[in-house]
């Protein structure tokens, strides 16, 4: 009996040891770069960096930010895709480098499902459709009557051709058989710039560059494009509301490694990115930019890629959208 007693003890000892280290396994050996592909301070590249202090307090591990712009993410996706799989190179996936560029994209340097490793979808944010103060049509309904007075002469900005705002109007112009006319930038800013100053005369845009100018009472919202209200827009209806059942088009974020990464070291970060999403400050910080609904497990990130990817196919296919547009 005294034997197995000491038996029991030595291996309850080994397992207290070996928890820590295989713990730690599970991490990279080293710093951790988080590859962003798009210029500081937007959407993308302020979750990384909210998620990202985080996760190098909880690991005590250096994590920088790493902006790659350029192609809508693609280019910072095209590199995240290349490097080796030890989880020392991350990539902040965006809607557009995972859903559309797949079906936008000809000869596109990677395969989403192979070449990536789902961790953790980090937040969805629905996108503004917004106009100047200047314009007639205020309501999602007296905007399709004025579109359709004017087939090709209502201007809509969008933060470039085949991004997440231009595939937005494409949707709506599907859905309410419109034709506009679709006047691309080189991103948010521009475009926001000009819509405010009239020289176009609406946009979609994400939730994050549309709501300081809604707020200051330079721009209309007109209604939101998730299915329901975010909390920080409570009195916009969304379109679903506004007669367009179902109309759900939303710019998203994840983290994603290298395909190569083992599957393990997914499955831990994602345990610990779920947590930092549940801490109190973090949550307020989300609620500002309007990402919501983040969090699950690896295999409901992988999921949501492959709907989304199936969702953006159809619209392009059916608008005949291209990267020239």
């Amino acid at each position: 009996m005294q034997r197995r007693t000491l038996i029991r003890s030595a291996l309850a000892s080994a397992a207290v040891v070996a928890a820590p280290f295989v713990r730690a396994q599970t991490l990279p050996a080293g710093p951790i770069r988080i590859v962003v592909g798009f210029p500081p301070g937007g959407g993308t590249d302020a979750l990384a960096r909210v998620v990202g202090q985080k996760l190098s307090a909880m690991w005590n591990l250096s994590i920088l930010i790493d902006n790659r712009a350029g192609a809508a993410g693609v280019i910072a996706a095209d590199y995240v895709a290349k490097q080796p799989g030890d989880g020392n190179t991350l990539l902040m996936a965006h809607i557009n480098s995972h859903a559309l560029a797949p079906s936008l994209v000809p000869k596109l340097g990677y395969v989403v499902e192979r070449d990536f490793m789902p961790i953790t979808l980090v937040g969805v944010t629905p996108n503004l459709l917004i106009c100047n103060e200047a314009q007639p049509a205020k309501s999602v309904k007296d905007l399709v009557e004025l579109c359709r007075k004017n087939p090709g002469k209502i201007s809509f900005a969008s933060a470039g051709g085949g991004s997440a705002q231009h595939l937005a109007l494409e949707m709506f112009k599907l859905r309410a058989g419109i034709d506009a006319l679709h006047v691309p930038y080189k991103g948010s800013g521009p475009a926001l710039t000009d819509l405010i100053g009239g020289q176009v005369n609406y946009c979609f845009e994400t939730m994050t560059s549309a709501t300081p100018h809604v707020k200051s009472g330079k721009a209309v919202a007109l209604a939101q494009t998730r299915t329901k209200r975010a909390k920080g827009h409570p009195n916009v209806p969304t379109m679903d509301e506004s007669g367009f059942a179902g109309f759900d088009a939303t710019t998203w974020y994840g983290l994603v490694g290298p395909g190569k990464m083992p599957q393990a070291m997914a499955k831990r970060m994602n345990e610990d990115i779920n947590r930092v999403m549940q801490m109190p400050d973090v949550m307020e910080k989300f609620e500002q930019y309007g990402a919501e609904d983040g969090g699950g497990s690896t295999e409901r990130f992988a999921e949501f890629i492959k709907t989304e990817q199936a969702k953006w196919a159809k619209v392009i296919k059916e608008a005949k959208v291209t990267t020239e547009a």
